[in-house]
């Protein structure tokens, strides 16, 4: 059932890629069903840049040209879903690991398209972990700020970025005033970047329900 509404919010998100466009995408489940649906539409689209090597080895199986974005002056539009989507559409994203490409990618968008199913969309984030991107030898220093801030972090074993770094789940921390959280922790020595996507949150807001897809802008 969930699958179903990842493969509809997936297909209502080609309405938004321009013909002959070149588009950002991200990562996920949602997305690999976002890149199936592409597929259909590939040759109306000049080329990808993706944000993890997961996605572009699908982009690859359906022979859509990947880019990079070092070619590029600007770039339209970036698509992509998330773990958790708060009403004012600021987003939790790094559960597949690819939260520094992902974030990069959003910043240089002019548009940014996020689909989610409904277990996504939320009233608050609570207590779902934040993941940040650790430089390896940071692991123990960047741990113990964390734990300053109240937060606890996790080490996500045996896992490994595609920029060779680690990944820490940050659990307990208060998200109330969420673009100074995000700001504290991307200011701390060793850290990449954090999954919190609230500075650059979403312009449009694709959900998928049992009865179809809203959308939120």
């Amino acid at each position: 059932m969930l699958d179903e509404l990842k493969k509809s919010v997936a297909r209502s998100a080609l309405e938004y890629v321009p013909k002959n466009s070149i588009i950002g995408i991200g990562s996920g489940s949602t997305i690999k069903f976002f890149i199936e649906a592409l597929s259909t539409i590939s040759k109306h689209v000049k080329g990808v840049v993706s944000s993890s090597y997961t996605s572009e080895k699908r982009l690859k199986y359906f022979n859509i040209p990947i880019i990079d974005l070092n070619t590029l002056d600007s770039l339209d539009i970036y698509i992509d879903s998330a773990d958790r989507v708060n009403f004012s559409m600021e987003m939790i994203k790094g559960g597949g690991g690819a939260l520094t490409r992902e974030k990069i990618i959003a910043s240089v968008a002019k548009k940014f398209i996020c689909i989610i199913d409904k277990s996504k969309y939320v009233s608050k984030f609570d207590n779902f972990p934040v993941p940040i991107e650790v430089i390896p030898m940071a692991l123990q220093s960047v741990s113990r700020e964390i734990t300053k801030l109240g937060g606890i972090p996790q080490y996500r074993k045996n896992f490994i970025t595609d920029n060779s770094n680690y990944i820490i789940d940050i659990y307990n921390l208060h998200t109330n005033n969420t673009i100074s959280l995000e700001e504290k922790i991307n200011n701390i020595p060793g850290i990449v970047s954090v999954g919190l996507f609230c500075k650059r949150k979403a312009d449009v807001l694709l959900v998928s329900y049992m009865n179809g897809v809203k959308i939120i802008s």
